[in-house]
């Protein structure tokens, strides 16, 4: 339970009782002590902009209303996916819903006016992707810098994917492209996401991060998304945990970091309940387990695929809609909500 810091009306008691000791002597001694005991509370550590926020996401799979969910839960961050090319190098929801205009920005309005706000998030696994269809970094930049621009936004997230991560050339676009964007809007979060395998990214991955420490880039965090391993039944908070500690050390060697730091360079975003892959499941459990793995390292990011998810199946729900699980409504959102790394 928060605490709020002492009112005037506490103050000016404690004045009055010191007043009072001074006229009467030893008799007001107790009250001026009990009145000015009442100590400052200090005030709570705020997570940084896209250090958490569960993926809400718009398309389909029957969206929450999101002040609704920030009532129930607590959360004030929230990460909105997808912007994706509209064919060429033009940034859309989901490359045909307009950057404003429509449900997409009365969201996020919707957000900010009830005390939250939202780290958008490029890329994802299907569609057009802004990094093969921008065809030099500062094009590509001037195409994150149009949605920057349109929200005012202090984090984004790069969820690189499928054939953006799989060529190099858009890799080191993808890198060019943030490192003009960390130069032009200072103190922005910047924020890249990626799979992963059960002991940490794979040569893609690993050259993705050797990229952008070669190239300066002071990425706020780098983020692997720790399911859909293929490998049949899998220990999920396990594994998790070894695929951070994988991207960890990726980071520390790249960045001439210290462990402990490096940590703090990091993250991961989960899926919530059953996978895309047999096998897998991530219970509550588990999340709670990564989620305190993720504040004893301080991690730089936690967040989960997705909070379209995060309740239990009714007749004929379907995986983008809930979770697979016996849950209660937001229970993950709930876990996650009072994160501050």
């Amino acid at each position: 339970m928060k605490m709020s810091k002492p009112s005037k009306r506490i103050r000016r008691l404690a004045l009055t009782a010191t007043c009072a000791l001074i006229a009467t002597g030893g008799a007001a001694t107790l009250v001026a002590t009990t009145a000015q005991a009442t100590p400052a509370t200090p005030k709570a550590t705020a997570a940084a902009s896209g250090q958490t926020g569960p993926y809400l996401y718009l398309g389909w799979g029957s969206p929450p209303k999101a002040t609704d969910v920030m009532s129930a839960t607590g959360t004030t961050q929230f990460t909105m996916a997808f912007i994706l090319s509209d064919g060429g190098c033009n940034p859309k929801w989901d490359g045909s819903r307009a950057l404003t205009g429509g449900n997409d920005e009365s969201t996020i309005n919707s957000i900010r006016s009830a005390g939250g706000d939202v780290t958008v998030s490029f890329g994802g696994w299907s569609g057009n992707k802004l990094g093969e269809k921008c065809s030099s970094a500062s094009a590509l930049a001037g195409a994150y810098q149009k949605v920057i621009d349109a929200y005012k936004l202090k984090s984004i997230d790069i969820d690189i994917e499928a054939s953006e991560f799989e060529n190099a050339t858009v890799r080191q676009r993808v890198i060019d492209a943030l490192k003009i964007v960390k130069q032009k809007n200072s103190g922005i979060k910047v924020y890249v996401t990626f799979g992963t395998t059960t002991s940490g990214p794979d040569s893609n991955g690993k050259d993705l991060v050797k990229r952008g420490a070669a190239s300066g880039v002071d990425v706020d965090g780098w983020a692997v998304m720790p399911f859909d391993f293929g490998q049949g039944s899998v220990d999920m908070a396990a594994a998790t945990k070894s695929a951070v500690d994988g991207l960890k050390n990726t980071v520390a060697s790249a960045y001439g970091l210290s462990s402990d730091d490096a940590y703090r360079k990091v993250g991961f975003s989960s899926m919530n309940g059953k996978t895309d892959v047999a096998g897998e499941t991530v219970t509550l459990d588990n999340f709670k387990s990564v989620v305190s793995y993720a504040k004893s390292h301080h991690l730089a990011r936690v967040s989960f695929w997705s909070l379209n998810r995060d309740r239990k199946c009714g007749s004929g729900g379907d995986a983008d809609a809930c979770s697979g699980i016996d849950q209660g409504t937001y229970d993950f959102t709930k876990v996650l909500a009072g994160y501050t790394g």
